[in-house]
């Protein structure tokens, strides 16, 4: 198996990775044994990469890993872990608040440390950035964070390109995480092509589009079940009829290959570039199965046209996220 960087002088890891925010209910309700199954999946098929965060279940994904590392002992060298924090609840009403502080990020990571059971994280990242605070500021931060022993190497979520490279002035960013799939390309809009300059992991969530992308798409009334998708531009009608009609074609088209729609979407990630890694998350050990597929499966330039033809840039219906949901995360294009 050809291994990935995280980061230019990082670990190496598996070409694919595990978002656990699906081991809260984030997705759909889930359990521990679910996620540890998940997780000894992983370990048997060389899956090295876990990315996690403090907000995720309010820590319920971090000690969900962290309990499963206590029970295998040889697990806490396997893998590799991210976590991230900078996003607070607000306690007068609803939404979010975005810390970036000094005392908040490392009061952050030390709760994170206690929940995994470990004394360092192989990457923190900021979360969602502050905009009050320079980002060269928040980047010392995580310096100092690294220096103190409690995270190996720094990232950020969500950012532009330009602030990836006002960061990376003041320390090396060794991973940035942004939405990236065959329903989201806005990424090759400038973030694709800084990171691989910089030597930047692009970390990829929700590589198949929140479900689109895969052979069982989430039902409607299930959608309405949750508080994300129900509201979320792509899942309400008529755009989530019309996205589960455009994507018939790239679900025959990975048929006719022989692999899981979900898989052929992670090849198709994995050849816009080495330092692309993504981190779908499941609560299923066979639809996880189905992911790692797109490991093992090479494309080739007429297979690339060929998922071009039947999703191409742009077919998607609705933006990727509500008006609410866009607090945060930062537009460039």
């Amino acid at each position: 198996m050809k291994t990935r960087s995280l980061g230019k002088n990082g670990p190496q890891v598996h070409p694919v990775g595990i978002g656990a925010m699906s081991f809260s209910n984030f997705y759909g309700p889930t359990n521990e044994a679910e996620s540890h199954a998940i997780l000894d999946t992983a370990m048997d098929a060389g899956v090295t990469h876990i990315d996690t965060a403090n907000v995720y279940g309010m820590g319920t994904s971090e000690t969900v890993i962290g309990s499963y590392l206590a029970a295998h002992p040889a697990a806490k060298d396997h893998f590799t872990i991210a976590t991230k924090g900078g996003i607070t609840r607000n306690p007068d009403g609803p939404g979010n608040i975005f810390d970036n502080s000094a005392q908040h990020l490392e009061a952050e990571l030390e709760g994170s440390l206690k929940r995994l059971g470990v004394d360092a994280v192989d990457l923190y990242y900021v979360h969602r950035r502050d905009a009050s605070l320079p980002i060269e500021e928040v980047t010392e931060t995580l310096a100092a964070l690294v220096k103190s022993g409690k995270a190996k190497a720094i990232g950020f979520s969500e950012i532009a390109p330009s602030s990836l490279r006002r960061a990376h002035a003041v320390h090396p960013v060794a991973a940035v995480q942004s939405e990236y799939s065959l329903s989201t390309r806005s990424p090759e809009l400038g973030l694709v092509q800084t990171c691989a300059e910089l030597g930047t992991a692009l970390v990829a969530f929700s590589p198949v589009g929140r479900s689109l992308l895969t052979d069982t798409p989430l039902g409607f009334d299930a959608v309405q079940e949750l508080a994300f998708l129900s509201s979320n531009p792509r899942f309400v009608e008529p755009n989530y009829s019309a996205n589960i009609a455009a994507v018939k074609g790239l679900q025959s088209l990975a048929s006719d290959m022989g692999i899981s729609t979900a898989g052929l979407a992670i090849a198709w990630l994995l050849a816009q570039g080495d330092h692309v890694i993504p981190i779908p998350g499941t609560r299923s050990v066979a639809h996880f199965a189905q992911l790692l597929e797109g490991a093992d499966r090479t494309l080739s330039g007429d297979d690339l046209a060929a998922i071009e033809k039947v999703l191409p840039v742009g077919w998607a219906h609705g933006d990727r996220y509500a008006p609410p949901q866009w607090n945060g995360p930062e537009k460039y294009c």
